[in-house]
């Protein structure tokens, strides 16, 4: 199956070279997705397109998160015909060698695989307890609101085969945060559609600066309650 890496950057020019190098080594086609990044981000993915085959570069105007981010991706990618439809991060908290591991869990039995930290084998080792704590009280409080037995919620490595995508309805996912993936994983799962997860080594970013704020969290809790309404609405 054709797959394609959804790589959104703001301000990753140290890593990006880095990242699509070691994705086209792994067999994959990688999507940049720039938010105009003021450090050149977008011309020097520019440049790795016009060299390296299966790599192309979406430019956005502006900065407007995650989810807005990730959504065009997810369009053009069905548009240039990707039967798997991958997102990570470009800062190598996500680890290339594992995009085959996801692949082929997609391709056995899975319509949304997602990399997990939470699930027996899957390591955060440069953690320490607060911020375990508080990732894990996230993914716990999720949960909770969603009834659901996901363990990895608010993890941002996933593996979409095609009609998951076609299906969830991506014009009305509004999310522009890390909520975006509680919302993407919660439609599919209301769809019906088996989610698996594989256990990942989550490493933290050793290049450039978290995009991580209050504002981020705060739209993760209301909107976690507000899926769990409307589902109840039978919105979802």
């Amino acid at each position: 199956m054709q797959a394609t890496v959804c790589l959104p950057t703001y301000n990753e020019r140290e890593n990006v070279e880095r990242m699509v190098r070691a994705l086209v080594a792994e067999g994959v086609r990688v999507l940049v997705i720039d938010d105009n990044s003021p450090d050149g981000t977008g011309e020097l993915a520019d440049k790795l397109a016009v060299e390296l085959d299966g790599v192309d570069v979406l430019h956005r105007e502006r900065k407007e998160g995650l989810g807005p981010a990730y959504l065009a991706g997810f369009r053009r990618a069905l548009a240039d015909g990707a039967e798997l439809i991958l997102e990570m991060d470009c800062d190598f908290s996500h680890v290339p060698g594992d995009v085959p591991r996801l692949i082929a869990q997609a391709e056995r039995d899975s319509d949304l695989v997602l990399g997990s930290r939470y699930v027996p084998g899957g390591r955060i080792p440069n953690w320490g307890l607060l911020r375990r704590f508080v990732s894990r009280g996230g993914c716990v409080y999720a949960q909770l609101w969603l009834q659901v037995r996901v363990r990895d919620l608010t993890g941002g490595f996933k593996c979409y085969r095609r009609h998951v995508l076609e299906a969830i309805d991506l014009d009305a996912i509004d999310a522009k945060g890390y909520a975006f993936q509680i919302e993407t994983t919660y439609r599919a799962l209301r769809k019906g559609f088996r989610v698996v997860e594989v256990p990942i080594t989550f490493v933290d970013r050793e290049e450039g600066g978290s995009k991580m704020s209050k504002r981020i969290v705060l739209e993760a809790i209301w909107k976690v309650p507000a899926l769990r309404f409307a589902a109840l609405r039978g919105d979802l």
